[in-house]
């Protein structure tokens, strides 16, 4: 799950929880939102956990070598 998919889901699931005022027998809608949000948590941690260590190269390292050595010919 990536941090895109994990934004949603608490988006998704914040409004569930908070915004939406409906009701249907036999399932909580706000529940249902709550769920989303705690996953969307869990997803958004495991995905900053698997990708936060990654370092990331800042530009191409260029190496040089100097030879002070007199030319032999």
């Amino acid at each position: 799950m990536g941090i895109g998919v994990s934004i949603f889901l608490i988006a998704v699931g914040a409004i569930l929880t908070f915004a939406v005022h409906a009701t249907v027998s036999g399932v909580s809608i706000q529940t249902i939102g709550v769920i989303l949000m705690i996953a969307g948590a869990l997803g958004l941690i495991v995905t900053m956990m698997i990708f936060g260590p990654r370092r990331r190269a800042g530009g191409v390292v260029e190496e040089r070598v100097v030879d002070d050595r007199p030319a032999t010919y």
